[in-house]
C-alpha cells in the first residue's frame, strides 16, 4: 500500500532535485557577485587595453563626447565620431588627432533613422568594423509638457532612446560575428529615478536603462560573453545641458554637479573595468533603491525635503525665457 503510493511521486522526485541544486548554484553566484562586487569598490579593477579598437561616440562635439574621444585616444583606441553639429565634431577630432590616433568625423543627425544607417554602411565600407559604441548622445526639451511643441518632444526621445535601438542594429552583427565588442551607453541618474517638468528627459533615459539592460541579458543568454555592455548613469552634470537646475541651497555642497571631466573619468574606469553598471557618484544608488523599497509617499517627502521636486524649475523658466 505504502509503495503504491509513494511510485507516485517518483517522477516529480528528480525534477524537484534538479530544482534544489539549481537554487543553491545560483545562491552560490549570488554570493559570489556580491563578494566580487565588494572587491571592486575596495581595490582598484584591473583595466583592459583598447589600443587599436575602433571606438565610435556619438555626442563627439559636446562636452561629455569630446572629453570620452580625448580619453580613448590616450588609450590607444581609433576614433570615429559622430555629431550634427560639423564644426563642433571637426574641432575634437583635431584634439583627438594631436594625441597621435587615426581619427574619422561624420556628420549624423541620430533623429533621423536612415542618417544613422546611411553612415554606418559608410564607417564600415571607409574605415572597418566599429568594435566599441559609446551611446553619449543626449538632448532635452527645457519646456513644460504642455508648453512644449511636439517635434522637440519626439526629437529627446528619437535621440536618447530610439537611437540605440538603430546604433545597436547597425554595428552589434560584426560584434556578434567576431563575439568581441563593447556597447556602452550614457544614460542618467533621471533614468532611474524622477522629478518634475522633464517628463521628456527622464521617459527616453528610463527607456535607455531598459533598453540596456535587456540587451546585455539577451547577449548573456546567447552566450556572447565576449561583447561587454556598461550602463553609465551620472547625476546633472556641469555641461551647462541643465543649466540653472539645483537642489535645496543648504545641500547643494553635499551633491553638487558634476564636472564634466570627473564623469568621463568615472565612466572609463568602469569601461575599461569591463563594469556593467555604475552611478556617478555613488551616492545615486541610495535613491534608486528608495524608489523600489519605500512608498510613494516617503520618496515625495524625501524629494520635498531635499528640493528635489522642484529642481528643474529654475533650468525650465530659463528654457522659456530665451525663447520667448
Amino acid at each position: 500500500m505504502f509503495c503504491s503510493w509513494a511510485l507516485k511521486f517518483l517522477p516529480a522526485a528528480p525534477a524537484a532535485m534538479v530544482v534544489l541544486v539549481d537554487l543553491l548554484l545560483m545562491l552560490l553566484d549570488l554570493s559570489y557577485s556580491i563578494l566580487c562586487a565588494v572587491l571592486q569598490t575596495l581595490l582598484p579593477p584591473r583595466l583592459k587595453s583598447v589600443e587599436g579598437e575602433l571606438c565610435l561616440i556619438t555626442g563627439a562635439g559636446g562636452a561629455l563626447g569630446r572629453l570620452f574621444a580625448l580619453e580613448f585616444a590616450k588609450e590607444g583606441a581609433q576614433l570615429v565620431l559622430w555629431d550634427c553639429d560639423t564644426a563642433a565634431n571637426e574641432h575634437t577630432a583635431r584634439l583627438a588627432r594631436d594625441l597621435g590616433v587615426k581619427v574619422h568625423a561624420y556628420t549624423v543627425d541620430l533623429s533621423k533613422r536612415e542618417h544613422i544607417y546611411e553612415a554606418a554602411d559608410r564607417v564600415r565600407a571607409e574605415v572597418g568594423d566599429v568594435t566599441m559604441v559609446v551611446n553619449n548622445a543626449g538632448v532635452v526639451a527645457g519646456r513644460r509638457l504642455l508648453d512644449c511643441p511636439d517635434e522637440l518632444l519626439e526629437r529627446t526621445l528619437l535621440v536618447n532612446c530610439h537611437a540605440l535601438f538603430w546604433m545597436t542594429k547597425a554595428f552589434l552583427p560584426q560584434m556578434k560575428a567576431r563575439n568581441h565588442g563593447h556597447i556602452v551607453t550614457i544614460a542618467s541618474a533621471l533614468g532611474l529615478f524622477t522629478t518634475s517638468c522633464v517628463e521628456d528627459y527622464c521617459a527616453s533615459k528610463f527607456g535607455a536603462v531598459g533598453f540596456h539592460e535587456s540587451l546585455a541579458l539577451e547577449l548573456q543568454a546567447e552566450n556572447q560573453g565576449g561583447i561587454k555592455t556598461t550602463l553609465v548613469c551620472p547625476y546633472i552634470v556641469n555641461n551647462g545641458m541643465f543649466a540653472g537646475c539645483e537642489i535645496r541651497k543648504e545641500l547643494r555642497s553635499l551633491i553638487p554637479p558634476l564636472e564634466p571631466l570627473y564623469t568621463v573619468q568615472e565612466s572609463m574606469k568602469a569601461i575599461l573595468g569591463e563594469q556593467q553598471m555604475v552611478c556617478i557618484p555613488r551616492l545615486i544608488y541610495i535613491p534608486f533603491l528608495a524608489r523600489v523599497l519605500l512608498p510613494w509617499e516617503a520618496n515625495l517627502a524625501t524629494y520635498r525635503f531635499m528640493g528635489g521636486d522642484k529642481c528643474m524649475l529654475p533650468f525650465i523658466n530659463r528654457t522659456e525665457t530665451k525663447v520667448t
